[in-house]
């Protein structure tokens, strides 16, 4: 059984007014079983990267692509949640001397203040590791940058996004600290959503997510969460099963030099039956490893019971948690669904 602070694990954004407020709700709700508390990436951050598109198109260096035609944003459904201009670089202008200004290490310090204050007071549990959660530059870079700009703009990101690394290494100590990488458009990439993915798309994403990983000194709690996206509270894609999960932490764990101290993935609210949790049995998981499943889902206390134990029937020890951040989902479901996780956790 696990212990009774690694029971729980959150994503990230929490739909409420400022970091303070997020610590202490946190720490009110479900403090015992928690080793990590994410600021809620409350203002910009709420819309997960979204803000960094905003970014990109004000960039001095950046302009709309022409070429290409606004790229459709289709949830599983077919909706179309909006059409997205995607940028490229300016004519001209050398890939090598752009700067991207990120804006997470900034943020990081900051909310790390409060969470500082709040433990040192003891209202935040004295054990509490403080959690910063980071895309990866397919994050930004699938969605907003055109497909001829990607493969530059992949590299150009990922030295502005090591360089917020580094600034959040200097702000936070390593025993405070959790590193959690957000892997969604590479979920999607395997699932072939981006009908223009690179033919060496595995290769490729393994390669980025095992420097990014090995990027995070080893005193630092370091994790991934995998993601099918939730844009408007539902999928991009519905999974047929947890076999393309169970490949990528695989490939992501092979491929990283250190420790993977964390993995996340999702579980879809209907899916009940042994055959979605079947392909973790066969997951080989690291030493070490914890794994939390994203199975507890709003106002469903049955439908959480049953897939907890469908997940059990093919998988020994996990932790509980949400298949995605909370930023996106009405404020009003925020008590229920912190009282699932709560009742999830002491029913352990």
């Amino acid at each position: 059984m696990m212990q009774a602070a690694d029971r729980l694990h959150l994503i990230g954004s929490i739909p409420l007014g400022s970091s303070e407020e997020v610590f202490r709700t946190l720490a009110r709700e479900l403090g015992p079983y928690l080793r990590c508390m994410p600021d809620g990436e409350t203002g910009e951050r709420s819309r997960w990267v979204y803000f960094q598109g905003q970014m990109l198109r004000a960039h001095p260096d950046m302009e709309v692509d022409p070429t290409v035609p606004p790229f459709p944003f289709v949830q599983w459904d077919g909706k179309v949640i909006r059409e997205i201009q995607q940028v490229r670089f300016k004519p001209g202008v050398d890939p090598d001397k752009v700067r991207f200004e990120t804006g997470y290490d900034k943020a990081a310090a900051a909310s790390y203040g409060a969470f500082k204050r709040l433990r040192d007071s003891g209202a935040v549990p004295r054990h509490m590791r403080f959690q910063v959660s980071l895309p990866t530059p397919h994050s930004s870079g699938y969605l907003y940058v055109s497909g001829p700009a990607r493969q530059t703009y992949f590299r150009v990101y990922e030295r502005a996004l090591l360089d917020a690394l580094a600034g959040i290494l200097k702000a936070i100590p390593p025993a405070d600290l959790t590193i959690q990488w957000d892997v969604c458009q590479e979920v999607l990439a395997f699932e072939n959503y981006f009908k223009d993915r690179p033919a060496d798309y595995k290769r490729q994403t393994f390669d980025m997510l095992a420097r990014l990983g090995d990027s995070v000194p080893s005193g630092v709690e370091a994790g991934y969460h995998l993601c099918y996206g939730s844009p408007a509270d539902e999928h991009l894609v519905q999974p047929k099963d947890a076999a393309l999960l169970v490949e990528m932490m695989e490939g992501i764990a092979a491929a990283t030099k250190r420790k993977v101290d964390f993995f996340h993935i999702p579980v879809p609210k209907e899916r009940r039956d042994d055959a979605y949790y079947t392909p973790l049995g066969k997951w080989k998981r690291p030493a070490g490893t914890k794994l939390y499943l994203g199975l507890l889902h709003f106002d469903d206390a049955v439908g959480d019971k049953a897939r907890i134990a469908a997940a059990r029937r093919a998988l020994h020890e996990f932790g509980f948690s949400a298949e995605c951040g909370w930023g996106r989902t009405q404020p009003g479901r925020l008590p229920g669904l912190l009282a699932g996780h709560r009742n999830a956790a002491e029913a352990l």
